[in-house]
């Protein structure tokens, strides 16, 4: 399978373009975040909260760009064919230590 996220964006945007003219919604009404999430792969699945990364990368690479806006993002040296139960215990860890703040600023 070839996923992109950008592509998979372009894809929705597309589709609720289409929709929307074929519905006679008018194209310039606001568009509200609900309405375009409709049109994404992973519709029908809550958002991401954790996103672990392997091979000591620090990017998205084009993954889930939309769904991962508020994830947390756990880095490791592990290379994913190591990456075992011990490895998921120690990210579930971390991700326990955080305080989700979803896009908000911290009080302080």
């Amino acid at each position: 399978m070839n996923y992109g996220s950008r592509d998979e964006l372009l894809r929705a945007a597309q589709e609720l373009f289409l929709e929307r003219k074929r519905s006679k919604v008018a194209l310039e009404k606001p568009l509200k975040e609900k309405e375009f999430e409709k049109f994404l792969y992973t519709s029908i699945l809550p958002p991401v909260d954790l996103l672990i990364r392997t091979a000591g990368e620090q990017r998205l690479s084009n993954f889930l760009l939309w769904q991962s806006a508020y994830a947390e993002l756990y880095f490791t040296d592990t290379l994913w064919p190591e990456f075992d139960k011990n490895s998921l215990v120690d990210s579930l860890k971390w991700y326990e230590t955080r305080t989700r703040k979803f896009g908000g600023l911290t009080n302080g």
